[in-house]
């Protein structure tokens, strides 16, 4: 893969597993052999510009954690010793479980068990002028919270101004749980004397599928967060606490693990599906426009599921021409979508408008379980969906809604592809 990379220009983390950390850890002859093997055999060619030490080390490997700050040492004398040291920087990816209590983030600090720890591994960071690396995973903190943060919070979503976080102590107002998880880490710094030392997120996603107990485990989730994500990082705006530090980040993950122990949601974190084929799409373009006829949709529709009660349709429905800011024009009195007896056919116009208007942002096709997603074109006569690619005599693209695994699974998109590997950095462990 390091040699794939070379002559691209893709900058590279290269990471050392937490099962290599002891042998590392224990032999200064051991990290330049590693070094010598695994990154100064590939530069210049290949853009290595930082390693991962281990993997959460203090709170997944706790007898690995006495090792981590002589690892970090042992392999940046070896960075010395090839004159690599200002090129490659050195660091270990560490979990928001190591801050006790992340909000308010004005009061954050580590967990006092890790603290002797903590002060040497900032002391090297700082140093050596190595970002601190985080695995900044909303959709944990918000399973954990058991309804404390809504949905929308997790997900980067507009919060209705009656449910506006703020930090008491800062007024500082949150629109969404990354940008605190990244402030909670660098007051959690400045806590323990530390200023300065940039926030490097080496971890975030979504998990797209989940068991029968991980209902915020789903495709329309993963979606939101990830499109959203990219969104939020590509505005170079900072967070809250620090406007003017752009958050360099890592999309987790780009396939699925399906070999992976633990809960369902675990093995389905991917982009894509260890066979290749794309679990949902993303995009990296100018996600600001509100046309509904996006290519990425085009022949995807969403649609009011006829086994919902007419009663939750109608809600929705009301929900999607109100506050959704559906264009439901076409489905008025004399109209070509018009059916004053099918409340699924109307309601699925109207969904599917809201679909591909707000996909871009994070819009989703769930409408409290009333609706799915489609390949079939449900246009008709006069009636044109959205997305429609000319099926059932349509042949043009007017509105459309969220994403399944089943729908994208067998389209693979190559321009997302690009796009990934060219605007997010690639981590490799060696």
């Amino acid at each position: 893969m390091l040699s794939a990379l070379a002559n691209t220009g893709i900058e590279v983390v290269v990471g050392v597993p937490n099962d290599q950390l002891l042998r590392v850890g224990q032999s200064r002859s051991t990290a330049a052999d590693w070094i010598n093997k695994n990154v100064a055999a590939y530069i210049p060619a290949t853009n290595i510009t930082h390693i991962a030490v281990g993997n959460e080390v203090l709170t997944t490997e706790p007898n690995a954690a006495l090792v981590l700050v002589p690892a970090l040492q042992f392999l940046q004398s070896a960075l010395l010793a090839a004159n690599l040291n200002t090129q490659v920087k050195i660091s270990s990816p560490h979990s928001t479980d190591m801050i006790s209590k992340p909000f308010p983030p004005s009061t954050a600090t580590f967990n006092s068990t890790w603290s002797s720890i903590m002060l040497q591994y900032l002391q090297f960071l700082n140093n050596t002028a190595s970002p601190f690396m985080l695995n900044a995973q909303p959709y944990y903190d918000y399973v954990k919270g058991q309804g404390v943060f809504p949905l929308e919070y997790a997900l980067f979503r507009s919060l209705n101004p009656d449910s506006q976080i703020s930090d008491p102590n800062t007024n500082l107002f949150y629109t969404n749980m990354f940008d605190a998880m990244v402030d909670a880490t660098y007051n959690s710094m400045q806590a323990m004397n530390f200023t300065g030392i940039p926030v490097m997120v080496t971890a975030s996603g979504w998990p797209s599928h989940g068991g029968q107990n991980e209902k915020a485990a789903n495709v329309d989730n993963a979606l939101a967060y990830n499109t959203n994500l990219i969104r939020h990082v590509l505005n170079n705006s900072g967070t809250p606490g620090q406007p003017n530090n752009q958050v360099s980040t890592f999309i987790f993950e780009l396939f699925n693990e399906d070999l992976r122990a633990g809960p369902v949601s675990e093995k389905n974190w991917g982009i894509m599906f260890p066979n290749a084929t794309t679990v949902y799409s993303l995009t990296f373009e100018d996600m600001a426009t509100t046309n509904t006829d996006s290519p990425v949709l085009r022949g995807t529709f969403c649609v009011a599921n006829s086994s919902a009660p007419h009663s939750a349709l109608k809600q929705s429905l009301d929900w999607a021409c109100g506050p959704g800011s559906a264009n439901c024009s076409a489905i008025q009195p004399g109209q070509p979508c018009y059916k004053s007896d099918d409340i699924v056919a109307v309601a699925s116009y109207a969904f599917n408008d809201y679909y591909h208007r707000t996909r871009a942002s994070g819009g989703t096709c769930n409408f409290n379980s009333t609706a799915m997603v489609t390949s079939t074109d449900p246009s008709h006569g006069s009636c044109i969906f959205a997305g429609s690619t000319g099926s059932n005599g349509s042949s043009g693209g007017a509105a459309s809604g969220p994403v399944s695994p089943d729908n994208f699974a067998t389209q693979i998109h190559s321009c997302w592809l690009t796009h990934l590997i060219t605007l997010l950095s690639i981590m490799v462990f060696m």
